[in-house]
């Protein structure tokens, strides 16, 4: 990529597009497009097709997706599988069509059986079951990367498929019902050491910027106390779901940002297939991680002590813990050049620091 190329990064204003938009200008590039889902829905083909002959992209970040956590992905299954195969069935389609050079394409570490031996590499794609709770997703996210890899093997193009583990870091998911477990947390001891402190202006300060269902500012303390304690926040304890063994790992947003940006700068599709020695062709995504994992309670507890809350942590056996362990095997990212930076303790400092200071900043 020249640094005027015209780049376009499909959900530039989410958790991953954000990441990528602001490494790619750190970088240097000048000529990027993006377009918020008002300007440009992406479920719609005509409309994606009109975007891509006329603003003709030479690159692609596929990072748009409908995404959220355990509840959110069992709840609305049929969502999940719908939107996400639309979404990236328009693009990567229009992508071809108008000859772009090359595309990153997104996906989730979910795409993995709940079973596969530990750490999870490449080659463990579909060789058992799925997790449950997120299988429509799951699904959706195989299919982009078959997509992108049967494109690459019939009509010679350049798409790349990656895997990112669990990601955090600045605009991230909040919200106390459909986020992933990282932000949930930070965001429950930040009001739980609210109340620790029985500081309710900040607690109507967070509202405000992150509405809950049925809140409104003018709330009383002991209605905001009623409130929190239905999402297991109190100024006693905090509730986590699950038994806290299940281990996960986690990657920072920006050291993701910076490994797609990597991976588009120095490797194409033909070089990971020079590597391929197998009759069958398949497998070409790439796993990024951290190669390192962490339990939830330990995750918690970690949360708990930078925020120094002086409350308990109780966990909620009666709600799912999901896979109990999903590391992805780094051994292809690190091979091809490529190292994360920022470590799981730096990263809830700096998250914690981002999401407080987005509170006072509004206040």
């Amino acid at each position: 990529m020249n640094k005027d190329s015209k780049i376009y990064v499909a959900g530039h204003r989410g958790l991953v597009g954000a990441a990528l938009w602001a490494q790619l200008v750190g970088n240097g590039y000048n000529n990027l497009v993006g377009r918020t889902s008002k300007e440009l829905n992406l479920l719609d083909d005509k409309a994606v097709k009109h975007f891509f002959q006329q603003e003709a992209p030479e690159y692609v970040f596929l990072a748009a997706a409908k995404v959220g956590g355990i509840v959110a992905n069992n709840t609305y299954r049929a969502d999940f599988i719908s939107e996400n195969l639309r979404i990236q069935q328009n693009v990567i389609e229009q992508s071809f069509k108008t000859g772009v050079k090359k595309l990153l394409f997104l996906g989730s570490t979910c795409i993995y059986p709940k079973d596969a031996p530990q750490p999870i590499k490449e080659e463990y794609l579909l060789t058992g079951p799925l997790e449950y709770t997120n299988e429509p997703y799951a699904i959706a996210k195989i299919a982009g990367l078959k997509m992108c890899e049967s494109y690459n093997l019939q009509y010679g193009t350049n798409f790349l498929a990656v895997m990112p583990t669990n990601l955090y870091g600045p605009n991230d998911n909040f919200d106390l019902q459909k986020s992933h477990v990282l932000p949930a947390l930070i965001r429950k001891f930040y009001l739980a050491k609210c109340l620790e402190e029985n500081d309710y202006e900040k607690i109507r300060s967070d509202l405000k910027i992150r509405p809950i269902a049925g809140a409104i500012a003018s709330e009383t303390g002991l209605q905001l106390n009623e409130l929190l304690s239905s999402y297991g926040i109190h100024k006693e304890y905090v509730e986590v779901w699950g038994s806290g063994m299940p281990l996960r790992e986690f990657l920072w947003s920006e050291d993701m940002a910076k490994a797609c940006l990597f991976l588009m700068e120095n490797i194409d599709f033909s070089h990971l297939k020079e590597q391929k020695k197998d009759e069958e062709q398949r497998n070409y995504h790439i796993n990024i991680g951290t190669g390192k994992d962490i339990s939830i309670k330990e995750l918690a507890q970690k949360i708990k002590e930078q925020f120094n809350y002086g409350g308990d942590i109780v966990f909620n056996t009666n709600k799912p813990d999901g896979t109990m362990r999903k590391l992805t095997d780094v051994s292809k990212l690190q091979s091809l050049g490529w190292r994360h930076e920022v470590e799981i303790e730096e990263g809830i400092s700096k998250l914690i620091r981002w999401y407080v200071e987005s509170i006072d900043l509004n206040r």
